[in-house]
């Protein structure tokens, strides 16, 4: 069984710059996919970024340049670094995995049985 635990989070103005981070409890089976989700209320659900244990990368096109996914493995831990920060940014991030997977892309990210409890990311202009 794993469990994805989200501190962080936080508030910041534009322009500005926050981590998240997702620890992971439990063995990640590869081959694995992880990544993060974002919400706003009224708005459909948003792949952010995903990463496969082989450290292949996928990104939303509105993060391109801005966002950076990695992961320590020793430590168990997804980050997502994010730069540039823009109002537009605001929404509550979750982390997801999928593991057994050897595709890794938002669709099979979204159906994944494993999720954070989510945290929120506050932009303002």
């Amino acid at each position: 069984q794993v469990q994805l635990v989200e501190p962080g989070g936080g508030s910041v103005q534009a322009g500005g710059s926050l981590r998240l981070s997702c620890a992971a409890s439990g063995y990640l089976y590869s081959p694995y996919c992880v990544g993060w989700f974002r919400h706003v209320p009224g708005k459909e659900r948003e792949g952010v970024a995903a990463i496969n244990g082989g450290g292949g990368t996928i990104y939303a096109d509105s993060v391109k340049g801005r966002f950076t996914i990695s992961q320590d493995n020793a430590k168990n831990t997804l980050y997502l670094q994010m730069n540039s920060l823009k109002p537009e940014d605001t929404a509550m991030y979750y982390c997801a995995a999928v593991l057994r997977t050897p595709v890794c892309t938002f669709g099979i990210l979204g159906l994944g049985n494993y999720w954070g409890q989510g945290t929120q990311v506050t932009v303002s202009s």
